[in-house]
């Protein structure tokens, strides 16, 4: 598994209505489930811009957290995920921080997440 940390740029064209989830390395690592914790390496970009809002790499370590208690990108783009894989979702605000002016910053916003799933619980 590559655990560099991925550079996404911006995008042209209409933001999905609905998830995307594109798998760029498929993992063979035991699979997240529903309702299981993960400890993952991301990035987090605005979909227009490219701007990165967060990124774990900076920080220097992983995160680990129950799916649960994510937005419902996440919830829905990582189970089927195999430990050892990148997987790329592109998440509309409906599953992200909701509509414009729902008081995050990022409400409104069209998110592209890389996410290296590393282990699950």
């Amino acid at each position: 598994m590559s655990l560099t940390k991925p550079e996404l740029s911006g995008n042209s064209g209409d933001a999905p209505t609905e998830l995307v989830i594109e798998d760029l390395v498929t993992g063979d690592g035991p699979e997240a489930k529903p309702g299981d914790t993960v400890e993952v390496h991301y990035v987090g970009v605005e979909f227009a811009s490219g701007s990165e809002f967060d990124a774990s790499w900076n920080r220097g370590e992983s995160i680990e957290f129950p799916l649960q208690g994510l937005i419902k990108g996440w919830q829905d783009g990582i189970p089927g995920m195999k430990v050892g894989g990148r997987r790329q979702l592109t998440i509309p605000p409906e599953q992200a921080y909701g509509p414009a002016g729902g008081g995050h910053r990022l409400s409104g916003q069209t998110l592209v997440f890389v996410i290296d799933l590393l282990g699950v619980k």
